[in-house]
């Protein structure tokens, strides 16, 4: 393992770190928060001298795949321990394991949140809270890959986007990985001020317009007003969240196709084409299960409040409208099963991804074929294609881990004695990355009630939910740290 090619990389993450808290000094200075001001610079300083001085390290050997694992996970722990620090120095959020659960809330792009009163806190943290959803949804890496000559070749990238993207694959939009991190941000900032246009159209402030888009770009959902997005009484408002919350739960290669006119491809993409049934036929389902019993006499927002609860929960974000644990069980159950689906891979969003769970059913049907017809030969395929082995066993692999951890997680956190609607929800929507559960942790609920155990393992389950588990099982295994190589090397600078 080669440590010095691992600080420099931890070094990257933390000055870009340091350089991103810059603006929400302005912010505060620009609201009059002078105690805000002066602990986001004092975090801010503390953040940029490591990563100043780990940066300046030379490396002249290659990266393997095991590196790069071991650089995302620990490079996504590091920005979290040292993002927690403004809300800490501040005083905001007294105890530092509040701020970190907050913090790795943020940039899991999770939403959810141990504040009891999100109006109270200052401008300037409240800024920074919500940029550290835009900045872990398309991920840290991904944007050093995109301004920063990190690795020679083209391998060296690769491997850091493969372990920090999310799906069951990773593909190039064009031949430089550099180039397509690139296009992928353009895309992502394009996207982001298109919104904050709109919001300001429909009359909602700059401030709130840029903090609610930083939440619906990055699928985060931190709202900064206690009743969320239903504190805006306008519908057009509401529906232009839940609109732009679907979009950025779309793949951004389909993006990037339909920029460049290649219509067939997109057509013919299934999980683009899954995505939008899945999301829109629960809403159907849900507005008609609502409708007699909340929305009498009133379909259409029967429809608009359960197209964004869906579209929230779906993409992870967590933004409500509507409490929707007072819905009828089916509603609520609904809900849950659409968390667990989550978004596209390559999106913003998490939870298992529309195309891992079309891979598991084509597979199970594979397996079931066989077994009729053992002598026949078939493969899975998706968008025509025929899916390599190595995609199929890491998404088994992937399902395995998951479910290890799901109940690993729900037994630790039952100790806290909170219920099983509320234990089992609060783990799923962290693992998930989605914000609000059912219970205790509902659209209206919070996680302060939690002891520390539970929300360090409920925050640990916020990373692996958002590095999709592996990374962060490489950084705990004893055998990659002392193993000096595990994979081919990738030329690197």
């Amino acid at each position: 393992m080669n440590y010095r090619l691992i600080g420099k990389y931890t070094g990257n993450i933390l000055l870009v770190e340091g350089i991103f808290l810059l603006p929400a000094i302005a912010v505060a200075m620009a609201y009059r928060e002078p105690q805000s001001a002066r602990a986001i610079a004092i975090a801010a300083l503390i953040t940029l001298l490591p990563g100043i001085l780990l940066s300046c390290i030379r490396v002249h050997r290659s990266i393997s795949m095991s590196e790069g694992f071991v650089v995302c996970a620990l490079g996504w722990i590091v920005l979290s321990l040292f993002g927690a620090l403004p809300f800490y120095i501040s005083g905001e959020i007294p105890r530092y394991i509040d701020c970190w659960f907050e913090t790795v809330s943020g940039f899991t792009t999770t939403g959810s949140s141990i504040l009891t009163n999100v109006e109270a806190v200052s401008h300037g943290l409240l800024y920074w809270r919500s940029f550290t959803h835009w900045i872990g949804g398309m991920g840290v890496l991904v944007f050093l890959l995109a301004i920063l000559p990190l690795a020679k070749g083209d391998g060296g990238p690769l491997q850091l986007m493969k372990a920090e993207s999310p799906g069951p694959s990773v593909g190039k939009l064009v031949p430089k990985i550099s180039t397509t991190a690139k296009i992928t941000y353009i895309i992502y900032f394009a996207m982001t001020v298109l919104m904050v246009i709109i919001l300001l159209f429909e009359g909602m402030p700059l401030f709130d317009a840029v903090m609610n888009t930083f939440g619906t770009a990055g699928t985060g959902g931190f709202a900064i007003k206690n009743n969320s997005i239903a504190a805006y009484p306008s519908q057009l408002v509401h529906m232009t969240i839940g609109v732009f919350m679907a979009l950025f739960g779309v793949n951004f290669s389909v993006y990037y196709l339909m920029l460049t006119r290649k219509w067939k491809d997109v057509l013919h993409n299934e999980e683009f084409r899954w995505y939008w049934i899945i999301m829109l036929g629960a809403s159907l389902l849900i507005a008609i299960n609502v409708f007699r019993g909340f929305y009498p006499g009133d379909f259409g927002q029967a429809f608009r409040d359960s197209f964004f609860s869906v579209s929230s929960v779906m993409t992870t974000t967590g933004y409500c409208t509507a409490d929707f644990d007072k819905w009828p069980e089916f509603s609520r159950y609904m809900l849950l099963l659409v968390m667990c689906i989550g978004a596209s891979a390559g999106s913003t969003g998490g939870g298992l991804k529309v195309s891992r769970v079309l891979l598991l059913f084509k597979h199970l049907r594979l397996q079931m074929c066989q077994m009729i017809h053992p002598r026949r030969v078939r493969s899975v395929r998706m968008d025509k294609r025929r899916v390599d082995n190595s995609v199929m066993f890491g998404t088994t692999a992937y399902l395995a881990a998951y479910l290890c951890i799901l109940i690993v997680s729900l037994v630790l956190v039952s100790l806290d004695g909170k219920g099983f609607e509320t234990t089992f929800s609060a783990v799923i929507c962290t693992f998930n990355n989605i914000g609000p559960g059912l219970g205790m942790v509902g659209p209206t609920g919070n996680f302060s009630a939690f002891s520390d155990f539970s929300k360090f393992v409920l925050s640990v389950d916020m990373l692996f939910g958002r590095l999709e588990i592996f990374p962060l099982l490489f950084l705990l295994s004893p055998e990659v740290w002392m193993t000096r190589r595990l994979s081919t090397p990738i030329v690197s600078d």
